[in-house]
């Protein structure tokens, strides 16, 4: 394995210290006033070391997002499933105007009629139905808004 200047392993491997960070922040992130020198600790690490790392990791792409989940709807916003149909050679380029808007997460190409799904999240109800119109100014392409109708608890962790 070889490792970086950073500390971390490079390329697409990582070593034990990145597995064991990766393990750790899968649940259970403590709630305090300083969580990372908690989690840091727990590990045998400092937390600019833990920090350092998180961050390598981000940058190298093996972790591509690192936050909370949040039920939206209890702070007064709302999620969407929403999905467009977009020609293939303009893929791409809808794809990058969709994702420059900061209510887009999750956003995926599927092989289907509607072959762009994304998910919205708004800091009001109504803000679903204000970026879904201002992506299709963008776009020049309609979106299909799937409001939830039932919400499932579904926990996935992967071991590193």
């Amino acid at each position: 394995m070889t490792e970086s200047a950073s500390g971390t392993a490079s390329g697409g491997t990582l070593d034990e210290i990145d597995r064991k960070l990766i393990n750790a922040l899968q649940g259970d992130f403590p709630l305090v006033p300083e969580p990372y020198r908690q989690v840091a600790a727990t590990l045998g690490l400092g937390e600019e070391e833990l920090l350092r790392r998180l961050d390598a990791l981000l940058e190298r792409r093996v972790l591509t997002r690192f936050g909370p989940m949040f039920q939206i709807e209890r702070a007064g916003g709302a999620f969407v499933l929403a999905a467009m149909r977009v020609p293939e050679a303009e893929f791409e380029r809808v794809a990058a105007q969709v994702n420059a808007f900061p209510e887009v997460a999750h956003n995926y190409r599927r092989e289907h009629a509607l072959n762009m799904w994304f998910v919205l999240a708004t800091a009001t109800p109504q803000g679903i139905a204000e970026t879904t119109a201002a992506i299709e100014a963008a776009t020049g392409l309609p979106v299909f808004a799937f409001p939830k109708e039932r919400e499932y608890f579904v926990e996935m962790k992967l071991r590193a």
